[in-house]
């Protein structure tokens, strides 16, 4: 019997390829959605490579669309939704900020309180966090978005020793820098704020996301191992080659001492930085 499975936020970037690339290996793939403009984009694409995939609207901040998602009786779960609201912490307007957490956090693991138990009652599933590098350290202007992942970090953290005993199993995707468009994009979120730009601390038309970015093909291969049950690890950080420079940053902050007033790397890199670097192959 094929499992179904449902991936959230599939209307663009890992979401949608990774959809798209398991309906091309046969399974029984939902795809998830947040506006109905994408239902017809992601269709077409489906036809175009001539695979079978079922598109639904899926808002995750929405009771009725986590309900009727609740329905689909997916055995595998990939959260993937989520947005990235970049700037200066001091400066992010309060609404904005919760709707950080709204789609990143509240939405998806309240659509994962519904799905999880009827996996639990029948005695198996899989569910699937798209967090973040973020979610286990911090640039600076990414406080909003990093405390995010932080949240969904402990939350699936949680839920894989809560369900381990009902045989559902829960790991993570910690993709770092892929160049998507997804991180250029975050640092474009001032544009959209509805405050006093006089007000703001620091000038964000100067800022830019401060990384070189990969191509995202380990990305979409890694998560489709994870979904089919072929990798087992936990947790995934993402370029694997990252992997030991990340454990050594997190692994730093025990050490770390107040700063001393100067402006560090990472701000500076920031503001030297141009939108959409890619990596040194």
């Amino acid at each position: 019997m094929t499992d179904t499975i449902l991936v959230t936020g599939a209307g663009t970037g890992f979401g949608r390829e990774v959809a798209l690339r398991l309906a091309a290996g046969g399974h029984d793939v939902i795809a998830g959605v947040e506006i109905v403009a994408q239902v017809a984009a992601l269709r077409d694409a489906a036809r175009d490579r001539g695979v079978a995939l079922r598109v639904e609207r899926l808002d995750v901040t929405d009771p009725g669309d986590r309900e009727r998602a609740v329905r689909f009786d997916v055995d595998v779960l990939l959260n993937n939704a989520g947005i990235a609201e970049g700037g200066a912490t001091v400066d992010i307007p309060a609404e904005r900020l919760r709707r950080q957490f709204e789609v990143n956090v509240f939405g998806p693991v309240l659509l994962t309180q519904g799905i999880a138990k009827r996996m639990a009652r029948k005695g198996g599933g899989r569910i699937v966090f798209m967090s973040s590098v973020a979610g286990l350290m911090t640039d600076p202007f990414t406080g909003a978005y990093s405390g995010s992942k932080h949240a969904l970090e402990a939350f699936a953290d949680a839920l894989d020793q809560e369900l381990a005993e009902f045989g559902v199993t829960v790991a993570t995707i910690n993709p770092g820098p892929f160049l998507t468009g997804f991180n250029d994009t975050m640092f474009e979120a001032w544009k959209t704020w509805r405050d006093d730009p006089s007000d703001r601390l620091v000038d964000h038309s100067t800022l830019a996301f401060p990384h070189e970015q990969f191509d995202p093909e380990p990305v979409f291969e890694a998560t489709v191992r994870v979904l089919l049950g072929e990798d087992t690890r936990y947790r995934h950080v993402l370029p694997v080659e990252n992997e030991d420079s990340i454990r050594r940053q997190v692994d730093a902050q025990w050490d770390r001492r107040l700063n001393d007033g100067t402006r560090p790397a990472p701000a500076q890199a920031a503001r030297d930085m141009k939108p959409g670097t890619p990596a040194a192959p």
